[in-house]
């Protein structure tokens, strides 16, 4: 579901600028879209309408575990705009895909991505804009970071994983999160 910590928002007004230099980028957003706005969840489409870029965006629902693999490695990156983010499971996986992710810098997401994609200020819509861009338009970058994603991903192993999720739920359960 769209919580709106997951700050789709920004991510669909960062596409209205990417749309407007690239003419073939496309915006796929995945998860059930809310019944309607209210203070947790936010239903990105009407702002899309707003933006005059509902042809450039593509909701496609709930993604099953399986298909996420071959949805990532099909994309030219991978954005996660969250403001707050527990252990970031969904940046690892794109990382270990080789996809050209993005991240904003909160939570735990700087240090998942490392070198190996960007993080920024989860409200900077023209970083974010210029991130996607960058990951469009300049290949050899593209490649360095399809090359390094899967090597920083290696540096977690499922055991440093369980323990920083476990970190993540006792802060939230403490009402740090």
């Amino acid at each position: 579901a769209h919580d709106v910590r997951k700050n789709v928002e920004t991510l669909v007004e960062a596409c209205s600028t990417v749309a407007q230099a690239a003419d073939d980028a496309t915006l796929v957003i995945g998860g059930k879209l809310p019944a309607r706005d209210d203070p947790v969840f936010y239903g990105p489409p009407p702002q899309a309408s707003a933006l005059g870029i509902t042809d450039r965006v593509h909701f496609i629902g709930w993604v099953d575990e399986s298909d996420k693999p071959a949805i990532l490695r099909g994309a030219a990156c991978a954005v996660f705009v969250s403001r707050y983010e527990g252990f970031g499971l969904p940046v690892l996986e794109a990382l270990a895909c080789g996809t050209p992710t993005i991240a904003s810098d909160a939570s735990s997401l700087p240090e998942l991505v490392g070198a190996a994609g960007f993080a920024l200020d989860p409200d900077d819509v023209q970083g974010l804009a210029g991130a996607i861009l960058s990951c469009l338009v300049d290949e050899s970058l593209a490649e360095e970071l399809r090359q390094r994603g899967p090597q920083q991903a290696a540096r977690f192993s499922w055991a440093e994983t369980a323990r920083q999720t476990l970190d993540a739920y006792a802060q939230a359960a403490a009402g740090r999160g």
